[in-house]
């Protein structure tokens, strides 16, 4: 039998392979809802341990619109919410549908389920990388600065899920990386000497303006992540240390002539970001939301072939 062909990390996957999936989901952009049906027949199942917006609606009308069927299954209306191990969820779910993508905290998690199926697993985000929107985010700044092979881009903020998945885009579509966050906030170590021993150029510091200094690209997310712990005390503290990495005009205008901000959303205002930046003529983050459906699209045509 075949193994399947899960996307579990973009570390995971060649840049060949990778530039493949773009094309595939950039084919599907071009043709848009009324193109051909390739997966008509096919099931994806929706594993939803954290809640979502994006993810679930990007997958569901993307797997709608190749043809496909969508089943969604969340935590509390599952039997994975009730005690069932993840390796009993796979090998049921293999049994009915083609592909799972699977939203979760821990990585060991998806890792368990991708073990165990026989179908192929998608990474729609864990507590430690979040594959499916650096897709989006690579095919976003291509559409609106061209190749990003060795341009610059500028992550300000925590060192999360988000960070450690662009490091891994910067290895693998070949572009500079600087990371600005606080000490007790930076990206994983690990992540960070893997990267660098493949050879990519990746930066982190404490000084937010050094890192967006002449960069293309300015990044951030939120302060506290679902999970980072939601009680006032931790809350309070986190936003005492980012106060100084909020992406504001001062922050962009550091940053290189035409340079655009990202943000995978949801947003708070004022905090990560201000108002007159995400609403700003340098925002890309609605075209970058809209990518998250077709990167998608494009990583469920190759995994399920």
């Amino acid at each position: 039998m075949t193994a399947p062909k899960h996307f579990l990390d973009l570390d995971r996957l060649d840049t060949a392979t990778l530039r493949h999936i773009l094309d595939l989901g950039l084919d599907t952009k071009k043709t848009g809802p009324n193109g051909e049906k390739p997966l008509a027949g096919k099931t994806l199942a929706l594993l939803f341990e954290k809640p979502s917006t994006r993810t679930r609606v990007s997958f569901e009308v993307g797997m709608k619109r190749l043809g496909g069927d969508v089943v969604v299954l969340e935590r509390d209306s599952s039997q994975l919410g009730r005690g069932e191990t993840v390796a009993d969820t796979a090998r049921v779910l293999s049994r009915y549908v083609d592909a799972i993508m699977l939203r979760t905290t821990r990585e060991e998690k998806m890792l368990e389920l991708a073990s165990h199926a026989t179908v192929p697993v998608i990474n729609g985000l864990t507590d430690r990388t979040h594959p499916c929107q650096l897709m989006a985010d690579v095919m976003t700044f291509e559409e609106h600065k061209g190749p990003i092979a060795g341009s610059t881009v500028a992550w300000v903020g925590d060192g999360n899920n988000m960070a450690t998945s662009w490091i891994h885009a910067a290895v693998r579509f070949d572009f500079e990386l600087r990371l600005a966050a606080p000490a007790e906030l930076a990206p994983p170590p690990d992540v960070v000497r893997w990267a660098q021993g493949e050879g990519a150029t990746i930066k982190v510091t404490d000084d937010p303006l050094g890192a967006v200094d002449g960069a293309d690209c300015v990044v951030t997310d939120v302060w506290t992540s679902m999970g980072d712990g939601e009680d006032e005390a931790s809350v309070s503290r986190r936003h005492n240390m980012l106060h100084a990495y909020q992406v504001d005009t001062r922050m962009m205008d550091a940053a290189g002539d035409g340079a655009i901000f990202m943000h995978c959303l949801p947003a708070h205002r004022g905090e990560e970001v201000t108002a007159d930046v995400i609403d700003g003529p340098q925002s890309v983050v609605w075209d970058e939301a809209e990518n998250r459906m077709h990167a998608q699209a494009g990583v469920l045509l190759w995994c399920l072939g």
